[in-house]
This record gives structure tokens, C-alpha cells and sequence, in this order.
């Protein structure tokens, strides 16, 4: 099942190309010159109780279309109306039905701080995550390199951007664990976010969470991702110090958003 994985990074580096073609980095670079400055991330989701990070998206490869005719603005709102701490937006079009129009038409929509989620691989996506309303970026631990991790990390500190950095495995956990420390002291905002999706074959566990959450680095703001359903889950993760959760699937296939969102968090 890795072979599917590498599928989505290689249409990933495909469409990459032709965005690069279309709108060139010095582009980006202005655009990113004219934005007003980001939101803060990371203090948005730590703090006292657990808080919830709503994604926006409408497909996924595991389980095909969940809502396909998704609004993401009129869906980001609904979600900070119901109490969302942050926004994350998936912008992958071949297997999630993202787009960078979503990106930007969320920021636009809503004031509370928005994350893109994507398979962040070159420094070209991370002016263009800024340049499209993006406060933060998501980076994942499994298609990095440590060289690759620690650029784009230093890029997203100088455009005073925050990061959510993904692991899954204690592999992944190690190779991060001092790089958050440092990022953290030298004033880059960045959380740790568990996947509890296996990226290799899409299964999700949540007890991934709990197995990997003993080895976070003291004081680090700590995000449960995906698998989370009920409100059992939530207060299971929140009584080992997890600070957020991000909940994508249940909240796009629930019909009511704002009712599973008050049900999760309970409200």
C-alpha cells in the first residue's frame, strides 16, 4: 500500500510543476509581501481544555467522496460559529477535492487562525500557503527528510508562520523531538500534531495517540489527528494533556456540523 502513497506525492510534485509554471515564486513572494500578518496558530489551540481544529475537505482516498459539494467558506464559518479554536483546509485536488481557492476563501471568511494541510515537499509551497491566507503549514515527519524538515521549518519561522509537524511511529517522533525544542525556544511556533492514520495504508487507531504521547517534549502544544468520534475519545485525550484534536471526516459527513462539534467538545 506504500505505492499509493507515493502516487500522491508524485501527482503532488506533478501539479507542483505546473503551478510553478503558472505563477512564478517571485510572484509569490509579493503577494506574500501584501498579506497581513498571520494569526498565531499555536496559541490559538493550547491552553487550558482541549480544543478543536475543523477540517475543511471532501474526498479522501480511503473512503472516496464525503462531501463533494462542500462550500469551504460557508463550512469554515459554520465551523467557528459552533466553537473551532483553528480551520485546517485541504488543498490536495486529485485524491482530496482540494484547491487553493479554498485556502483563500477561507482566511477571507472566517477570524480565526487557518492551517493548510497538504504533502508540503519544497519551499515554493510554503510562500504559496502565505500568499493564499495560510497561518500555518503542515508538515509531515514520513515524506521529509530531516534536511527538508528543519528549511522548510527555518522558512516558516521567517514568515512568522506556525507549523504543525506530523509523526506516527517513534521513528518519526525521534527524529522531531529536537527540533520542535529548539523551534519552540527560538520563538517559531510549532506543535506536534499525532496522526493516528497509518499513511501507508490509511488505517487509523486512535490509541496511536496514547502509545506515542509519553514521548512528547515537555510543554509542547500536542494535536490528536484523525479517528476521533466521540465524545469518550475527546476526554480520553484530554486526560493525558492533549491540547487539540482535528476532526475532518466527522464533521463533513455529519449533516450538522455544529451539533457534532458541540457533541465532541461538550458543549
Amino acid at each position: 500500500m506504500r505505492a499509493f502513497l507515493e502516487s500522491i506525492l508524485a501527482a503532488t510534485l506533478q501539479e507542483l510543476e505546473r503551478r510553478q509554471a503558472e505563477t512564478p515564486l517571485e510572484t509569490l513572494v509579493e503577494m506574500v509581501g501584501d498579506c497581513a500578518p498571520p494569526r498565531d496558530f499555536v496559541s490559538a489551540i493550547g491552553g487550558p481544555g482541549i480544543k478543536l481544529i475543523a477540517e475543511v475537505k471532501r474526498a479522501s482516498p480511503s473512503k472516496g467522496e464525503l462531501n463533494a459539494s462542500a462550500d469551504a467558506a460557508s463550512l469554515a464559518s459554520e465551523y467557528e460559529q459552533g466553537g473551532a479554536a483553528a480551520i485546517s483546509v485541504v488543498t490536495e485536488s486529485r485524491f482530496f477535492m482540494g484547491r487553493l481557492s479554498d485556502l483563500a476563501a477561507v482566511a477571507s471568511a472566517v477570524r480565526i487562525p487557518v492551517l493548510r494541510k497538504d504533502f508540503i515537499l519544497s519551499a515554493y509551497q510554503v510562500y504559496e500557503s502565505r500568499a493564499f491566507g495560510a497561518d500555518a503549514i503542515l508538515l509531515i515527519a514520513a515524506i521529509l527528510s530531516d534536511d527538508q524538515l528543519a528549511s522548510l521549518l527555518d522558512l516558516a519561522r521567517c514568515l512568522r508562520m506556525g507549523a504543525l509537524v506530523e509523526v506516527h511511529d517513534d521513528v518519526e517522533m525521534d527524529r522531531v523531538i529536537g527540533k520542535v525544542e529548539h523551534l519552540n525556544h527560538s520563538r517559531c511556533a510549532v506543535a506536534l500534531g499525532i496522526n493516528n492514520r497509518d499513511l501507508k495504508d490509511f488505517t487509523v487507531d486512535i490509541e496511536r495517540t496514547f502509545s506515542l504521547r509519553a514521548r512528547a517534549p515537555v510543554g509542547v502544544t500536542l494535536v490528536s489527528e484523525s479517528g476521533i468520534r466521540s465524545r469518550d475519545d475527546v476526554l480520553r485525550l484530554e486526560s493525558v494533556g492533549v491540547n487539540a484534536i482535528l476532526v475532518g471526516e466527522a464533521l463533513v459527513t455529519s449533516g450538522n456540523p455544529d451539533k457534532t462539534m458541540r457533541y465532541l467538545l461538550g458543549w
